[in-house]
């Protein structure tokens, strides 16, 4: 099931952190955490999936980090998010086979197609383009998450 949820986002974004901050050497976690705002707890667990999957390499040690695992134009937002959506491995309420006719037969369909059709459109969208956004956008390098202002 297609559904955004605070891992998802913090996935992307770090892949997109490490992808646009990649020099040299690796990028340490501790930075894209300082950087994005994620939670370290948040950010070890999906960068660990990430390798895992071959989205990106780790490196151990004291200038240890993380690297995308191939180029950035063949990594798409699609592949991210079937990785997180693993992760969270909540049963896809719309791939049930019970429940009323309408359901099964015309309601769920649509949301499966409608699913489909949006995932077809991550797979198109890749790192690259969406470094080349942040670039276009002015994103520093050391910039730091924008908080919501909550004063009245």
């Amino acid at each position: 099931m297609l559904r955004l949820s605070k891992k998802l986002l913090f996935a992307i974004e770090a892949v997109v952190d490490i992808a646009y901050h990649a020099g040299t050497g690796p990028v340490r976690s501790s930075d894209i955490s300082r950087r994005q705002g994620i939670p370290r707890r948040y950010l070890e667990q999906v960068l660990q999936q990430l390798v895992h999957h071959e989205i990106l390499a780790g490196q151990r040690g004291p200038k240890g980090g993380y690297r995308l695992a191939r180029e950035r134009r063949r990594i798409s937002v699609g592949e991210i998010i079937r990785i997180v959506r693993d992760l969270e491995s909540s049963a896809d309420p719309a791939s049930e086979m019970e429940g009323s006719e309408i359901g099964i037969k015309v309601v769920r369909p649509l949301w499966l197609d409608v699913q489909q059709e949006i995932m077809e459109r991550f797979d198109r969208i890749t790192v690259e383009q969406l470094c080349d956004d942040a670039r276009r956008k002015n994103i520093t390098s050391e910039a730091q998450p924008i908080m919501p202002d909550f004063s009245i």
